[in-house]
């Protein structure tokens, strides 16, 4: 990020691009991203050609103030005072760039692989190795081609370690990879399932991940796996293996018990007997600390100081978390780690939140970060801008020694965390956006309990990196300039309002739809400015469509006819609405008999001007009904076709639903409505690893209860056991959105891994599940829905559809807002 080894000229040569030097200013920060741009004087954008062409972004950027450019092609009217390096390739260059900057330093690098547990092993290593080096890693999961370039470049002279990981989803990319990291040390995590289409094989997946260990010094890996590819493996390169059933490994692990809570590991090492206690109980935690234990012992380490910061290693939580707070608050939790570059990303996520007037930063001092307090607190004030940040208060003795380099109008600075909560009522938050960033030993998660609204405890979380994966499905699907109109209504069916919109809005969809005028109404107070078309227009509540410049569906003669009164009534014209075609739902819009009226009340109509014309599928999913389908896309072009004529001019046709985006291509016209399959659930969507569902709700256990064969358990006695056992009475009922159409075994929920049914009928604010066969004790989760027990299940359950149980979740249920 921060780097003064480069100019404008200088990164030219390296990248052997043609350039246009207005000004041979220093580069020291690399972007990709024109929404989010940091040092901007001193920035260099690469216009990247991924989902979307980067150069058609380069005017954004440059209003931020961006003035150096990476593109593939010389500028027809170059911007005044811009720098331009034209190259073929736009993301060959940023990898050149970062694999010559990699060259510059003389440091041990760890190079991480695999397809799960990179990210963790990766900051668990973080935790352990931190007391005696100065260690630069990968953000987040920052691992693909894009993110490894942008990693490695934050090496600094102060670095003297680094640890990156490495992600691949097909053939040929990994030798990419390691010419930017060049790792002297490699760790090969689990290998699972994770981006098996992109490969023939398991195997293939496998050879392509050696390859970021060619030129390494020494692998460590699970001797098992290794076993099977030593012909594959560079001969002089050392080994350091680990295994759980095979004693020939470096570190064989042949006892595993759990005492009080925590993992007890006993192993064999240099013929001796070693023990290690991680306080982690789930399998994959284990895996990735028995990975992270032998690194350990590799590195030179001895198996007692390994055992003891193994003890303490604490759970990484690579999400932020958005929660609803404290007097209309939204408070973004990012309490657990605190470097330069997870800060530009949550800044990033603080920057698209819109439903509140004013943003708050609480941040705390930064460790390890390679660079002096001075320059580092001086890149961290640069990050700030006042106009996006409207309270910044700074916790801990560092960053408050260096107040003054941070220009806003309303800071506050405490030298520890105690401090700042004594203070926490005449700080009056209220009405605001605010972000928690700090590092673990400050013990922020204090302040995010004071901040949060305390609330029911069935949570139903949504991952917004999920939707975002599914978004960019849908869009992968379209033909060339075909528009996106995202449908938000009922909730963002269950998942939230302004969360949900601020993301799309922010992901550059083209349009919202609501169903009624009040929804609309709460994302314009949200913050959203996106177009958003309203499906279900009252004629009492015009007035407030037009105050928030909301756009009516019309589908009918007498809807048109009031709302043209209430325009010319108020000296309005040109106002865009949405014409509504029944092509065969039968449920609302015009029919093809009303055309030619319709036509001549639009020809002679001045208050509107018609936005866009549209239908509904019936059956888009439906194989059966597809000759059904094709005649309702035949109405439909009729219908607009004499429309356009009529109105002399282009409108924007759409007819396809979620389901039809992939399965009806030709009936893709200029936008797609995207409803449920934003949300993960599209039946017409063949390959599993396309769509991720984004909610999981989960609830606990209230009490666990001995139950004797035959005794009855709630309401009108429904329930009982077969033979004795235990029932868990858990925290969610129908008033929370589970229907009583689970009870009396219908329904199923998971607990520790393990699915159980209902028992008995479902309560207004609980219910009860069979246990028996379940080690359960109060407090555990239990989860209603997620990945594995999926939504599609519980519709089948009760016999009705995945709409029906997503948007039935009260408003009661706390929702919680992830983000990677």
């Amino acid at each position: 990020m921060a780097n003064s080894l480069y100019t404008a000229g200088s990164i030219g040569q390296i990248i052997s691009a043609n350039v246009i030097i207005v000004n041979d200013v220093p580069i020291s920060t690399l972007l990709t991203d024109s929404r989010r741009i940091a040092n901007a004087p001193e920035a260099l954008f690469f216009a990247l050609s991924n989902r979307r062409d980067g150069h058609q972004f380069i005017s954004e950027a440059y209003e931020s103030g961006v003035r150096n450019y990476v593109v593939s092609s010389k500028p027809a009217e170059p911007l005044l005072n811009a720098n331009y390096l034209i190259v073929p390739n736009v993301l060959i260059a940023l990898q050149t760039l970062a694999a010559h900057h990699r060259n510059q330093f003389e440091l041990q690098v760890i190079g991480i692989t695999g397809s799960n547990g990179k990210t963790i092993v990766k900051e668990w290593l973080y935790q352990l190795l931190v007391a005696e080096h100065n260690i630069v890693r990968s953000p987040k999961s920052y691992n693909s081609q894009i993110g490894v370039p942008l990693s490695v470049w934050n090496i600094t002279a102060g670095n003297d370690l680094g640890i990156f990981e490495a992600g691949i989803s097909t053939i040929n990319e990994m030798d990419k990879l390691e010419a930017i990291i060049k790792p002297t040390v490699g760790i090969l995590t689990h290998i699972g399932s994770a981006h098996d289409e992109g490969f023939s094989s398991r195997q293939e997946k496998v050879l392509e991940k050696l390859k970021l260990f060619k030129n390494s010094k020494l692998l460590i890996g699970h001797y098992d796996l290794l076993l099977d590819y030593q012909k594959d493996i560079n001969p002089d390169l050392k080994q350091f293996t680990w295994s759980r059933q095979f004693n020939q490994a470096d570190l064989y692990v042949f006892s595993e018990t759990t005492i009080k809570g925590n993992y007890y590991l006993r192993a064999i090492y240099n013929k001796k007997e070693i023990e290690c206690l991680v306080p982690f109980l789930d399998q994959a935690s284990v895996e990735n600390a028995i990975t992270c234990w032998a690194a350990m012992l590799a590195l030179g380490y001895s198996p007692v100081e390994t055992d003891t910061r193994m003890e303490h290693l604490v759970p990484v939580s690579m999400r932020l978390e958005m929660k609803t707070g404290i007097n209309d608050c939204s408070v973004i939790d990012d309490s657990y780690n605190s470097d330069i570059q997870s800060l530009e990303i949550a800044l990033n996520f603080l920057e698209q939140q819109n439903q509140h007037p004013k943003k708050t930063l609480i941040l705390s001092d930064i460790f390890q970060s390679g660079l002096s307090q001075e320059a580092l607190y001086a890149q961290v004030a640069a990050m700030l801008h006042p106009e996006k940040i409207d309270r910044f208060i700074g916790v801990g003795e560092s960053i408050q020694h260096f107040r003054d380099q941070f220009n806003i109008a309303e800071k506050h600075f405490y030298p520890d965390t105690e401090a700042l909560l004594k203070d926490m009522a005449r700080l009056n938050f209220n009405d605001e956006t605010i972000l928690l960033k700090g590092a673990r030993n400050f013990e922020f998660e204090r302040i995010s309990r004071a901040l949060v609204q305390k609330a029911h405890e069935t949570v139903m979380e949504i991952n917004l990196n999920a939707l975002l994966n599914n978004l960019n499905y849908y869009k992968s699907q379209l033909q060339p300039g075909v528009k996106i109109m995202a449908m938000v209504k009922a909730f963002s069916y269950g998942s939230g309002t302004f969360e949900v919109a601020n993301m799309l809005q922010y992901h550059k969809v083209d349009y919202l739809s609501v169903a009624y005028i009040d929804e609309g109404v709460a994302l314009r107070q949200g913050g959203i400015t996106l177009p958003i078309m309203v499906l279900n227009p009252e004629i009492t509540a015009f007035d407030k469509l037009i105050e928030y410049k909301l756009q009516p569906e019309i589908y009918s003669f007498s809807l048109l006819s009031e709302f043209t009164k209430y325009l010319q009534l108020n000296d309005i014209v040109d106002y865009p609405i949405h014409l509504k075609i029944d092509t065969g739902m039968h449920r609302l819009g015009f029919e093809p008999a009303d055309m030619d009226m319709l036509c001549d009340l639009l020809e002679v109509n001045t208050a509107v001007r018609v936005k866009s014309i549209f239908s509904h599928f019936v059956a888009s999913d439906a194989e059966q009904h597809d000759a059904f389908t094709l005649k309702q896309i035949r109405r439909f072009e009729k219908a607009f076709r004499q429309i356009e004529r009529t109105l002399g001019y282009q409108t924007i046709k759409h007819i396809a639903n979620t389901s039809a985006i992939s399965r009806w291509k030709v009936a893709q016209f200029d936008m797609v409505r995207l409803g449920i399959g934003l949300y993960g659930i599209d039946p017409s969507v063949k390959d599993t690893n396309a769509l991720q569902p984004i909610a999981t709700l989960k609830t606990s256990v209230s009490q666990v209860k001995k139950i004797k064969a035959g005794e009855t358990i709630g309401y009108n006695r429904n329930g009982s056991l077969k033979k004795d056992g235990h029932i868990a009475t858990v925290r969610i009922g129908y008033a929370d959105g589970y229907l009583r159409a689970f009870g009396n075994g219908v329904g199923k929920m998971l607990i520790k891994g393990k699915l159980v049914p209902t028992v008995g009928n479902i309560a207004m604010d609980m219910c009860m599940l069979d246990v028996s066969d379940v080690e359960v004790k109060e407090g555990d989760e239990v989860i209603v829905f997620n990945e594995e027990q999926r939504i599609e299940e519980l519709a089948k359950q009760i016999g009705t559809i995945p709409y029906e149980i997503l948007t039935n979740i009260s408003q009661r249920v706390k929702r919680v807002y992830f983000y990677e």
